[in-house]
């Protein structure tokens, strides 16, 4: 079966960073995603959104141990995630053994590292980057005052884990499969794409209705992992062209 060409896929251009795939795929998100986090993080509007929350709520976390938001997204949703990432990973392992697109596989293969990338490196950053979780502050009957990103902690304060939302890069690692489509079926990129972003703002939103996380926090969490799914793409569609412009050097060698 012959290799399909990615002749579909936007080509790299000279200067990547200055091409019209960079505009729509790296800067845009970027225009968008930092004025956005800059303005909840660092001017309330995460305490805006959690204030109405919670106050929706009754005045406490109603949903902290509700059925949906903790059994059915919060467990549930990332067994669901962890069990696609699996299926992911088999599919990726017989492509490699007995598959005969060489596009799929390495489509697949992007798959399985951007999914474990982006999930382990939030949760790296998780680690730390000490911050409370909206549960645990005075303002919404918890014991800990509001410490900001790059404010200096008090000494002796216990860190908590909170920044990024790590439950919600179980779903935004998903983003991926926009990038995965681009390499092997580009018509289905959108469904990628939503796909990524439906997962990630059911787990986001079901955690914020928790109290688990402010808005801000998911918002960390999606960029940082399109950005990472975004720069492996663009290693992974370097690899299979060098290989496509090698092919033929190969076969005359053989001849």
């Amino acid at each position: 079966m012959p290799v399909r060409p990615i002749d579909s896929v936007a080509p790299l251009a000279t200067s990547p960073l200055a091409s019209k795939f960079a505009v729509t795929h790296l800067w845009l998100p970027v225009a968008i995603g930092l004025p956005v986090f800059t303005l909840l993080m660092g001017f309330g509007g995460d305490q805006w959104v959690a204030d109405h929350l919670f106050r929706l709520e009754g005045g406490h976390w109603a949903l902290q141990d509700a059925f949906v938001t903790r059994t059915l997204v919060h467990k549930a949703g990332k067994w669901l995630s962890t069990a696609a990432a699996l299926v992911a990973i088999l599919l990726c392992f017989h492509h490699w053994r007995k598959g005969r697109d060489r596009t799929l596989r390495w489509a697949l293969l992007y798959v399985v590292i951007a999914m474990a990338l982006g999930t382990g490196v939030i949760s790296l950053l998780k680690s730390l980057v000490p911050m409370e979780c909206p549960w645990d502050l005075l303002r919404y009957g918890g014991h800990q005052p509001f410490i900001g990103l790059f404010t200096v902690r008090p000494s002796g304060m216990s860190p908590q884990a909170c920044f990024p939302a790590g439950h919600a890069s179980a779903g935004y690692a998903w983003l991926c499969l926009y990038f995965f489509a681009l390499l092997w079926r580009p018509a289905w990129r959108w469904a990628g794409l939503w796909i990524g972003l439906g997962a990630g703002l059911v787990f986001g939103i079901g955690q914020q209705l928790r109290g688990a996380h402010f808005l801000s926090h998911d918002i960390a969490t999606a960029m940082i992992c399109w950005l990472l799914s975004l720069g492996l793409y663009l290693i992974v569609k370097r690899v299979l062209i060098r290989r496509q412009l090698d092919r033929p050097n190969r076969q005359e060698a053989n001849a």
